[in-house]
């Protein structure tokens, strides 16, 4: 098997640039999937506290046969859970579901401004970290000013955002800054939500064919080419293993070029500025 690409993180840690993403799988579906991913090579998880998965999650790590240090598993703090002491509980929580004992990246789901808690939210995930419980910490959707307030604030740096990115919404502006700060940008949703309007592009067709692969995994090869995290989202089987068999080719500037000017600024997802399900 080709060798998977990870990226180093900026507390040193290493993370596999590609992983499986379990949104909208529920617990018996992800036990599945998760086998299924781990037995393709996939060795990074990424699920969340909403997703009301983490239990399957749990399982199919508990029965893998693989070590616990092989493994890089994601979740995130729910919105509801902001504030100086809900997210230990939070991650405790999340800790027992996935039948681990600290996971290696643990995520601010979404920033939720108006509730104004994100700050402390941070300092207490630096403090979760310093226990053992997280090896990594990061955070979701959040824009650039939310993180400069954490750094203004804390001094401390996320190490990765992980934010909606695809081809029809490249976040370029965001990733730079990311970069700039050395934070590893994450792509959600990075199929553009089942390649809406991107499948079938004439640009994304032309490189599916030249490069035998289809065009989800011609988008995938486009994050890993841009140096980013990429967690695609299946429950079937040939899809979980199709989505992984993209390390035997790459795509070059003038095709990454190319691919770039589909970006239509086309949000499939909500605002960070303003989403705040949960608290209300």
């Amino acid at each position: 098997m080709t060798q998977q690409p990870h990226i180093k993180l900026n507390d040193g840690q290493i993370m596999p640039q590609l992983g499986l993403g379990v949104w909208q799988a529920d617990n018996k579906q992800v036990i599945s999937a998760v086998e299924t991913a781990l037995d393709a090579g996939y060795r990074a998880i990424d699920t969340a506290a909403i997703y009301e998965n983490e239990e399957g999650v749990g399982s199919a790590l508990h029965n893998a046969s693989l070590p616990r240090e092989e493994l890089f598993i994601t979740t995130k703090l729910w919105n509801n859970r902001h504030g100086s002491q809900a997210p230990q509980q939070a991650l405790e929580e999340s800790l027992i579901k996935l039948k681990l004992d600290y996971v290696d990246l643990y995520l601010i789901h979404w920033p939720v401004p108006q509730q104004g808690k994100f700050v402390e939210t941070w300092k207490a995930l630096i403090k979760l970290k310093e226990q053992g419980l997280i090896k990594s910490i990061g955070v979701s959707n959040f824009n650039s000013s939310h993180i400069q307030k954490l750094l203004d604030e804390t001094g401390v740096s996320p190490t990765v955002n992980q934010i909606e990115l695809h081809p029809l919404f490249q976040q370029r502006q965001m990733h730079s800054w990311n970069a700039t700060h050395h934070i590893a940008t994450e792509s959600w949703s990075p199929l553009a939500q089942g390649g809406d309007g991107v499948f079938d592009h004439a640009i994304i067709t032309a490189l599916s064919i030249k490069y035998g692969k289809t065009p989800a995994q011609i988008v995938i090869r486009w994050h890993l080419d841009n140096g980013l995290l990429v967690i695609p989202k299946s429950v079937t089987p040939a899809r979980i293993r199709e989505n992984f068999n993209v390390l035997d080719f790459r795509l070059d500037k003038d095709e990454l070029g190319k691919i770039a000017t589909l970006d239509i600024s086309k949000r499939l997802g909500p605002d960070p500025e303003t989403f705040k399900l949960g608290i209300d």
